[in-house]
């Protein structure tokens, strides 16, 4: 059973408590990530992600790491289109020392100049890693096909030009924008007491911001657009992407079931077709991102330069195949159980636990059970992948492609 309280200035503070377990994960969620971003700002929501481990009023970045190595506990964060969320996952027996540095540092981080530059820095380099790896980059260069100039089209790490434009008085005006209470969960899971939750509003229930976000949410249009880029790489790499589906729509399962089907696993259509059948690939497979009011149905394969043709072709195929005929009904039964499966064992821990609950509370404001779960994922037939089938594949898809340049 999930708890929820809602505070006085808007926040959230979920609960579940697990006592079978002895371990405490406590998360922060955040309503923005680069989809909340500008042209000129992008990248500010995930370098502000690493500014919150460089050092509070009282606490050095070492202090921060050295805190939870001392207790055998882990701290991290992670930035997305739509959100950020800090963690830290703990013994039961140290969550109220866990809490109380994770609020020091969402509440008191000073944002030293020097310490900003270091990490700028640091994030350069992690833009160069993800620019030396093709089969990573060529995701967000089909993000920018798929949505153009709309924000869910911005890289998450932003770009070193944007970076160094960043100062201290510009991520706290974000800040008051953005982390605002009402865009804020708190979310706990693991050997804990109901009245955890006092604990928990007692550092978070207080905080104001009067500042507005002026940056209007729109709606993306899928534009479907080609992106190549010449590389010099050993492979190909080829993302096409589809108009998907948007978070808590109401066949998002039915979805989730078909393109399991499609290219969700070693048993998948795409990996059968494509690596088995003709060994034009090592990697290959789908997935699908669920955003606040859009998706986008993702399919990547890497192969040599001198097969994509072919590669392009099976693809085709397949998604033709699956058009005209839909799923079998091994295919849908199967898929079901690996969905309910996976999901099942997703969940034995608490990480997973928070971060599902966290998520929902931010994005959907409702929590469903297991069971409930299970039904909507039983309820799926052929009819409803039909469904989904011509609703994602009607329509022209978008590219992006990575490869070395073709020489005469």
């Amino acid at each position: 059973m999930i708890d929820k309280h809602i505070s006085k200035n808007g926040l959230r503070i979920v609960l579940e408590k697990i006592p079978a377990v002895r371990s405490v994960t406590i998360g922060i969620w955040v309503l923005t990530g680069s989809r909340n971003e500008t042209v000129e700002n992008n990248g500010i929501s995930h370098f502000l992600e690493h500014m919150f481990f460089k050092g509070t009023k009282t606490r050095s970045p070492q202090d921060i790491a050295e805190a939870f190595d001392s207790i055998g506990g882990q701290i991290n964060a992670f930035t997305s289109k739509e959100y950020t969320c800090f963690y830290a996952k703990v013994l039961d027996t140290h969550k109220d020392y866990a809490l109380e540095i994770l609020a020091d540092m969402f509440f008191n981080s000073t944002f030293d100049e020097e310490e900003m530059e270091r990490e700028k820095k640091v994030v350069y380099e992690e833009i160069k890693m993800y620019d030396d790896t093709p089969d990573d980059i060529v995701h967000d260069l089909l993000a920018k096909a798929s949505y153009g100039e709309h924000p869910l089209g911005y890289p998450i790490l932003g770009t070193e030009e944007h970076l160094k434009t960043f100062t201290p008085t510009l991520l706290r005006e974000y800040i008051s924008q953005r982390y605002r209470p009402d865009n804020v969960v708190v979310s706990i899971a693991g050997n804990v007491e109901e009245s955890f939750i006092n604990t928990v509003e007692g550092y978070f229930g207080k905080y104001e911001s009067t500042a507005k976000d002026n940056h209007a949410i729109v709606k993306p249009t899928f534009i479907a657009e080609s992106i190549e880029r010449n590389k010099d790489t050993e492979q190909a790499h080829l993302c096409l992407g589809f108009n998907g589906l948007s978070q808590g729509d109401e066949n998002i399962y039915s979805l989730v079931i078909m393109n399991n089907v499609l290219g969700g696993s070693m048993s998948s259509r795409l990996f059968q077709d494509i690596r088995e059948k003709q060994g034009l690939a090592y990697s290959v497979f789908s997935y699908h991102s669920t955003f606040l009011d859009n998706g986008l149905l993702t399919i990547y394969a890497g192969t040599g330069k001198e097969q994509l043709p072919l590669l392009r072709d099976t693809v085709r195929t397949t998604l033709d195949i699956l058009i005209k005929d839909g799923l079998s009904e091994k295919e849908l039964r199967n898929s079901k159980e690996q969905l309910k499966g996976s999901l099942m064992l997703g969940l034995e821990s608490t990480n997973s636990r928070m971060s599902r609950n966290g998520r929902n509370e931010l994005l959907l404001k409702r929590h469903r059970t297991l069971d409930e779960v299970i039904r909507e994922i039983d309820a799926v037939n052929h009819d409803s992948i039909k469904q989904v089938i011509k609703q994602v594949f009607d329509n022209s898809p978008s590219s992006a492609l990575i490869a070395p340049a073709i020489t005469n």
